[in-house]
């Protein structure tokens, strides 16, 4: 199929459609998605505000110090009631509670029981767990209450936390995160409840914003498991917003009075020895590994918050049409791109700008709650350039080979070169474009050929004739003429090809080259003469035509062997003058060494810079139209330089 796109921008189009294509099949399967979940990581990262703190959440944790000073883990029921007591004591919103009581640890349960109770801001936990059923229950006091949250966290292959989870259905009943529960408790003080979106009823609406849920394929992610209500966690303004205080502090009431009002805080345990760490995005650029569960869950406390009350969306990706064209358009530039950058070095800058320029616009999109695909992108940049830059490339030498295989033999290398630099308005579907064009064409002709080849043997007749007709192609060459063929001891030569005049000025000067050829052929012949008799070898004569007028140049044969030449009647016409014999009346006695012969349209050209004598009008063999002959007798000399040629 590509052999037929002969045109560059429609190969490029084609190819840089197959390639995106692939992308999107590739990013469909999934190959593509810890890739892009690494950018997703990155983004976050840079995004997060070291300094920031979120004031609405504080965390009390329990540290190693903790429980080497209270000598002991897990905390007694005791000791968890009395810290819950003095929490409350400085009027929380809302308490949540990361440690697992579904196991009384005496002493201690009664009083612990009644804080549950009595604090109704207090939510403690329960793992719902897995198929298998490895759950943990909720406080016995506290099931069935609104007081309940799971902890349970959806961990992306890698070990990676990315999305919050707010809701779990078992088909009875639904299940709140921590996390949404501590906000919820945070917001009915503001009078803020959940409620549907009032655009799609399936949707939550919370304060100021509409959270939608995570679809198993939006973003990066390909076929998640996107159970329950799930949302991506952006761990805005850092990994570690928040205010932090020790259990400690609170029990020895080193707590300042307000510290806590009107806050969501959050108890659970610090310590590495309790093993309830996660790891984030921001984790994965920093030192320091994972955060506590309870950090987690405050983190998604803190973003629901800003959601409802600052009207901070969760971040959203486009449709899946929106990506595909995405990676299309991006695909396709990057053939235009290989289209236009054919030199290494310039294809190298580009290559590397549109990685740099697609991260910038990703970021960019971000930090306006926007994940575009990024990665797909591109390596649908990228390959498209590299397989169209491979492709034009490989099309290039094809091209190359061919102009050099029918020209670089038959006109000088400055003129090969140029065909090569105009390639594109010379070549048409792979080979020669036709054009009609004016030329002046050059036949010259042995006299008395046959005779001679009668006379000498094959090896000496063909080094013989090669030296001949070796000279003469030098001569064509050397004054800018194309080599059209050879006919036996014949050579044809055309003047104003490949590249073609358009000018008067320009067919002029073609035709003067043309005569001058002719005249410097006659020199060559004469040299050559000469050092034939001393060889003993038979000496020559030349006949050259010289026509000029319309022709029609183009490429004939197979794509095997192609041949570029023209045809139109100024091509006979000067192959009939090399032929030609004026009449006694007007031949010279004996017949020069160099008979050059031209036509009328020739002499018009060349009159003021050669010296030209009119024979007459012959009908010339096979053409019905009379023909004016001119003998050329030898250049003028005041007719040198470009002075005589810019004559008109």
């Amino acid at each position: 199929m590509l052999e037929r796109l002969r045109s560059p921008p429609l190969a490029a189009a084609v190819l840089s459609l197959v390639v995106a294509l692939g992308v999107i099949l590739l990013r469909w399967l999934g190959t593509l998605q810890q890739l892009e979940l690494i950018t997703y990581d990155q983004y976050v990262t840079l995004r997060a505000d070291p300094g920031a703190i979120d004031h609405r959440v504080v965390l009390v944790g329990i540290t190693e110090d903790d429980i080497r000073d209270l000598g002991r883990w897990p905390l007694t029921d005791a000791d968890l009631a009395d810290l819950l007591n003095r929490v409350a004591r400085h009027g929380p919103r809302a308490i949540g509670v990361d440690i697992y009581r579904d196991i009384p640890v005496p002493p201690g349960a009664k009083e612990l029981a009644t804080a549950f109770k009595t604090h109704r801001q207090v939510v403690a936990v329960t793992k719902l767990g897995d198929l298998e059923g490895s759950g943990i229950r909720a406080p016995a006091v506290l099931e069935g209450t609104e007081q309940v949250g799971f902890n349970d966290v959806v961990v992306d292959p890698g070990g990676v936390v990315r999305r919050g989870l707010l809701f779990l259905d078992d088909g009875g009943t639904t299940m709140y995160a921590l996390g949404l529960r501590l906000a919820l408790l945070y917001l009915a003080a503001e009078g803020i409840v959940t409620e549907p979106d009032p655009i799609d009823a399936t949707h939550l609406r919370l304060g100021r914003t509409t959270i939608r849920p995570l679809e198993d394929n939006d973003g990066g992610y390909v076929g998640i498991d996107a159970r329950g209500y799930q949302f991506l966690l952006d761990f805005q303004p850092g990994r570690l917003p928040f205010r932090s205080f020790s259990a400690r502090d609170v029990l020895s009431g080193a707590i300042e009075a307000d510290m806590f009002r009107d806050k969501v805080v959050v108890i659970g345990t610090t310590a590495k020895s309790v093993a309830d760490i996660f790891y984030v995005p921001q984790n994965l650029f920093e030192a320091e590994a994972g955060i506590p569960g309870m950090v987690l869950h405050a983190h998604v406390a803190g973003q629901l918050l800003r959601a409802a009350l600052d009207g901070v969306p969760p971040i959203t990706s486009p449709s899946d049409l929106a990506e595909g064209t995405w990676v299309l358009l991006w695909g396709i530039a990057g053939g235009i791109l290989g289209l236009w950058a054919r030199s290494p070095g310039r294809f190298a800058c580009c290559t590397l700008t549109g990685p740099v320029l697609l991260a910038g616009l990703g970021h960019f999109a971000f930090a306006r709650r926007c994940w575009v695909p990024v990665v797909p992108a591109a390596l649908a940049w990228g390959v498209s350039a590299a397989v169209v830059t491979a492709y034009l490339s490989n099309q290039e030498r094809v091209q190359r080979k061919l102009l050099m295989q029918l020209f670089a033999r038959h006109v000088s290398p400055d003129v090969a070169e140029t065909v090569w630099r105009q390639r594109e308005q010379f070549l048409k579907g792979g080979r020669p474009r036709p054009q009609r064009l004016t030329a002046t064409v050059l036949f010259s002709d042995l006299r008395g050929f046959t005779a001679v080849s009668e006379k000498l043997a094959p090896e000496i007749l063909v080094e013989w004739l090669n030296e001949y007709i070796e000279s003469m192609a030098e001569q064509v060459i050397a004054h800018g003429g194309l080599i059209d063929k050879y006919i036996g001891d014949a050579v044809m030569a055309v003047f104003g090809l490949p590249l073609p005049s358009t000018s008067h000025l320009e067919v002029r000067q073609d035709a003067v080259a043309a005569v001058r050829c002719a005249v410097a052929m006659e020199a060559k012949i004469a040299q050559l003469n000469e050092g034939w008799r001393r060889k003993a070898l038979p000496t020559i004569s030349v006949r050259i035509g010289i026509a000029t007028g319309p022709l029609v140049a183009g490429s004939l044969g197979s794509a095997e062997r192609l041949e570029y030449t023209v045809i139109g009647d100024t091509v006979n016409t000067a192959a009939r003058l090399a032929s030609y014999e004026p009449d006694a009346a007007v031949r010279s006695e004996p017949p020069p060494m160099c008979n050059i012969l031209a036509t009328e349209e020739t002499a018009c050209y060349v009159g003021a810079a050669f010296d030209l004598v009119r024979l007459g009008t012959a009908a010339l063999k096979g053409k019905a139209r009379v023909v004016t002959i001119y003998r050329v007798v030898g250049s003028l000399p005041s007719a040198t330089g470009s002075k005589a040629e810019g004559e008109l």
